[in-house]
């Protein structure tokens, strides 16, 4: 049974050529029962056309096969009268099962439609659920799901938004509420039926409401659990903040305090008073360059440290980050000629490599670190390979996080845990990726990557490398 009724013109046509088909299947039918008893025949053509096009068509479907029977099969045949009173009875009979037929069919037909749209809005519920309850971004979800709502309804156009709306002359607005506020609104066309107006009001609008409701909650928290992370993760720096500069800002500090009184000790050597200016400012350089890491860092947490994009030469960049590290340090390079610029700040990108070069060096073993740079498939790649023990596998990740320590060097000094994080923050706030490769007892590769750009015809002089 269709649960669209097909056009009128279709049902006037299939009425008429049912009768007509009935009648002349009467005639050979007379030949083993009466004629008065083969009325019920046309009973067949009433059940289609009200099963197809409803009750009123069935209702005179009805009555034309009454007149055709009457017509045709009833004597007198050729013409509207009856001779016997019981050919009367029996074309009313016929009269009055063909209209409760017609009823039946209309009452079936209508359970199906009411069956077919409950399923219909229980599976529009399920899809609607599903998406504005598993979505990220609750307004794209709302935008899919008023989409959604208009093509399983069957509506010119439907709109859910968050923002309290009134209906017009051309929309009817649904708020959606949760107890006495206001989650949102359904903005439907104000040119569809009543009787689909009411059904969106009595059946769609609560589930929608529900479903909001749980979506906005479920983005509460979410955002809850963000920000708890967020305050976790702040406590952990703030306590190894406070460790660090418990320990390593005390370590310099203490080292000058202790040689301050010597120094102005009139019986000190010359070569002793040296020596310990020597350490006073050896400790002075260590304190300073961990105040500048725990600056960068913090310019970095606070997304605080945007570069000053330029064109720079990255050989200039790794010459002067070697030389940062003077003559404690040894390199075996391998950068290729035709290195192309790049687009970056150059401040920045010496930190990072100036950080890397030191790591290496502090954990090389005493041997040389290479430094390899080339491009590769429209990116420009620069290795740092050292000839230490090696990283486990585990900690290739754990040791670009804030204060993370995987062990001395050769000569026990043990590194504030912060220049490998200030490498990769300044590497990817110039668009970059830095990741580490080891194998453990075969050294470790630090791989820094940079996008390269299409350097202008006229190119211009590259951004100079920071001195040392």
């Amino acid at each position: 049974m269709p649960l669209r009724r097909p056009p009128l013109a279709y049902g006037l046509l299939a009425a008429v050529a049912s009768i007509a088909l009935t009648t002349a299947i009467v005639y050979p039918l007379k030949t083993v029962a009466a004629a008065i008893s083969l009325g019920v025949v046309y009973l067949l053509a009433v059940l289609v056309v009200a099963a197809f096009w409803g009750v009123w068509l069935g209702v005179a479907t009805a009555v034309g096969s009454a007149l055709a029977f009457n017509y045709f099969h009833i004597e007198p045949t050729g013409r509207f009268t009856i001779a016997d009173g019981e050919n009367w009875v029996a074309l009313a009979v016929l009269v009055v099962a063909s209209v409760v037929v017609s009823w039946l069919a209309e009452a079936a037909r209508s359970r199906a439609l009411e069956a077919e749209q409950r399923r219909r809005e229980a599976d529009l519920a399920a899809e609607m659920a599903r998406i504005l309850l598993r979505g990220d971004d609750l307004d794209s979800a709302l935008a899919v799901a008023s989409s959604r709502l208009s093509s399983a309804l069957d509506l010119p156009s439907a709109s859910i938004t968050r923002a309290p709306a009134a209906g017009d002359d051309r929309r009817v607005a649904f708020p959606l509420r949760d107890g006495p506020s206001q989650l949102g609104t359904l903005l439907v066309p104000s040119t569809l039926p009543e009787t689909l107006l009411r059904r969106l009001q009595e059946r769609v609008v609560p589930s929608l409401e529900a479903l909001l409701a749980a979506a906005l909650e479920r983005d509460a928290l979410l955002a809850d659990t963000v920000e708890t992370r967020a305050l976790r993760r702040s406590d952990l720096l703030k306590t190894a903040l406070l460790r660090a500069v418990s320990h390593d800002l005390r370590t310099p500090l203490t080292a000058i305090l202790t040689s301050v009184e010597p120094l102005a000790s009139p019986s000190l050597s010359d070569g002793d008073r040296r020596e310990l200016a020597a350490g006073v400012g050896e400790e002075a350089s260590r304190l300073a360059r961990l105040i500048d890491q725990l600056l960068d860092l913090s310019r970095l947490e606070a997304h605080a440290a945007a570069p000053r994009v330029d064109w720079c030469s990255v050989d200039e960049v790794l010459r002067v980050a070697m030389d940062e590290l003077g003559a404690r340090a040894s390199f075996t390079l391998a950068i290729a000629d035709d290195l192309p610029l790049v687009r970056a700040d150059a401040a920045q990108l010496e930190r990072a490599f100036a950080n890397l070069l030191e790591n290496s060096v502090r954990h090389g073993a005493g041997h040389p670190v290479s430094v390899r740079a080339r491009a590769v498939n429209g990116r420009l790649r620069v290795r740092i390979v050292d000839r230490g023990p090696g990283i486990p596998p585990a900690q290739l990740d754990r040791v670009f996080e804030p204060f993370y320590r995987s062990g001395t060097d050769a000569t026990g000094h043990r590194g504030s845990g912060l220049g490998l994080a200030i490498a990769r923050g300044f590497v990817e706030v110039n668009g970059g990726r830095l990741w580490a490769e080891s194998l453990p007892g075969q050294g470790t590769s630090f791989v820094v990557e940079l996008p390269l750009e299409p350097v202008p015809a006229a190119a211009p002089e590259p951004a100079p490398a920071p001195a040392a």
